[in-house]
């Protein structure tokens, strides 16, 4: 079988499966009526009395619920276990798994130390010097209780609880463990892909399955287990207190398996070498495959590629971040992890996972298509000159944007970039991005600058303004024009010229040594028919 030569080439005619899927999946579980001290206050007047605002009373909470986690290792012979320094906690889960002989259960019950928010009470005094507490917001060293299981339909888990007042939680499991489930429930052949499918007997129902992972079977899936766990309030406080949830970390994966791993390295040579030259924004890096702290030496972002190294390409937005690489030699991984949702215009809350979902996976698609249409971005003669000459629109003039003009460069570059935001950008993106990518003073591009530099591009159809908003996106045009643009002056004009010029370089290259070479043609040329060059 031939090799690809492009990146369209490995998604559309070597690829054996593709999955959309939850990846890993991050839950926050909090007391929403316990959040500000004034509702700390309430709670405590209503089931401790009126005299009764202390720290005191949510330390009595703390040991009762303290209590019942030691009563429910001990019935359930379950180990309760502190966590040492620098011990990867995953790493003990997948130990006690391999020991688990169940369908389902808490395999371990860890302990550690963690900064919490919290509340304490301190002493105020009113007008008559009378002493009287009250409660405020602060920040504590608390012990955290960390419950690893694993269940029937969702494989294993953890459910984390706070021991300090108001007792929050965070819960932690993997959606493609949950289809690996699944499909064995339906009898359904697969191979497995280290977090990830690899083969599989019927790839439609298994999409289906992945989709089938909704708001609700989560929220059930948390609400079993909160029920056989310790709660952190007595059953006589919990009317009116309901733990809700919402989303602090989800991944969104698009897996992608290739028929041989040459595919892969073809995508990944294809996309690194176009996004090198791109003058994206910093943000965009190479990261080697290897753990990075801060006490590593040397700067670890490289446009250098060796081999053996299997790069990953980063792409930052905002809180959140976009990642693709190249999975155990086999599958091509493109991951949004989503830190904020707000960012993508979705609320928190678990109940609007849907809509995030849509927003992630069309975002993933986006990346692939402008990866895809980078390599296919001829311009036809007729466009090259609409977008290079002063036209006019609806009775409006605008100016042309030149080619290998520095402003224009810039913004074409900033517009493949743009290209990637799901909810479009703002003139305030221009502003932060432009001058450094021209090295200029950012005081000097005033409103009105800017305000003409994005009435040109949307004039020649680049851009387009969302409908009700200040907000612009680029258009499918303004893509394969950007491309175009920047592809030619990076890979063709800037390196021809620093190889022709200056004409005294020690060692000419290829291209000088042919240029001189025409130039003693022509000038050979010119003496024969007796015509002296000027």
């Amino acid at each position: 079988m031939s090799i690809p030569h492009s990146v369209a080439d490995v998604l559309t005619q070597h690829g054996t499966l593709e999955l959309e899927s939850l990846d890993r999946v991050y839950l926050n579980v909090y007391q929403p009526r316990l959040q500000t001290p004034r509702r700390v206050f309430q709670y405590l007047r209503e089931h401790h009395g009126p005299g009764a605002v202390s720290s005191h009373c949510m330390r009595q909470n703390t040991q009762r619920f303290l209590q019942g986690i030691e009563d429910y290792a001990r019935r359930n012979g379950v180990p309760l276990i502190s966590f040492q320094k620098n011990q990867r906690k995953e790493d003990l889960a997948a130990e006690h798994l391999s020991r688990f002989r169940g369908t389902e259960g808490i395999l371990f019950i860890g302990k550690a130390q963690e900064k919490v928010r919290t509340f304490r009470t301190e002493g105020r005094r009113n007008v008559r010097g009378e002493t009287y507490p009250w409660i405020v917001e602060s920040t504590a060293m608390v012990n955290q209780y960390y419950f690893y299981g694993v269940d029937a339909d969702f494989g294993p888990f953890f459910l984390k609880y706070s021991s300090y007042f108001p007792y929050g939680a965070k819960f932690c499991f993997n959606g493609h463990e949950y289809l690996k489930r699944q499909l064995r429930k339906e009898k359904i052949a697969f191979e497995e892909l280290a977090n990830g499918i690899l083969r599989c007997a019927n790839p439609q129902r298994m999409q289906q399955l992945a989709n089938g992972l909704t708001c609700e079977k989560i929220a059930r899936f948390l609400r079993k287990w909160h029920r056989r766990l310790p709660h952190p309030l007595a059953r006589a406080e919990r009317a009116g207190y309901r733990y809700q949830v919402s989303m602090t970390q989800v991944e969104f994966a698009l897996t992608q398996v290739v028929l041989q791993p040459r595919h892969g390295r073809v995508f990944f040579e294809e996309v690194i070498r176009e996004n090198l030259d791109l003058g994206r924004p910093e943000n965009i890096q190479l990261i080697f495959d290897r753990r990075v702290t801060r006490r590593t030496p040397g700067v670890f972002r490289t446009r250098v590629v060796r081999k053996g190294v299997i790069p990953s390409l980063y792409v930052d937005y905002k809180t959140n971040r976009l990642k693709q690489y190249f999975k155990e030699g086999r599958a091509l991984r493109t991951e949004l992890t989503v830190h904020n949702p707000r960012d993508f215009g979705v609320l928190r809350g678990l109940e609007h996972l849907s809509a995030l979902r849509e927003v992630a996976f069309r975002t993933n698609r986006r990346v692939l298509h402008v990866q895809k249409i980078s390599q296919d971005f001829a311009l036809s003669e007729q466009l090259f000159e609409e977008v290079t000459q002063p036209q006019v629109v609806d009775d409006q003039r605008v100016s042309a944007l030149r080619f290998g003009d520095p402003t224009v460069l810039a913004l074409f570059a900033m517009l493949v970039w743009f290209r990637f935001l799901p909810q479009g950008f703002r003139r305030g993106d221009l502003q932060e991005h432009l001058p450094a990518l021209l090295g200029t003073d950012p005081r000097l591009w005033t409103p009105g600058r800017l305000t003409y530099q994005l009435r040109r591009l949307r004039l020649h159809g680049l851009i387009e303004r969302l409908t009700g908003s200040n907000r612009y996106q680029v258009t499918e045009r303004g893509l394969r024009v950007a491309l175009w643009f920047t592809r030619c002056h990076a890979r063709v004009f800037r390196p021809a010229l620093g190889e022709l010029l200056p004409e005294d370089a020690p060692t000419p290259g290829p291209l000088r040594r042919a240029l001189k070479q025409f130039d003693r043609h022509v000038d050979k040329y010119l003496h024969a028919i007796n015509l002296q060059p000027a």
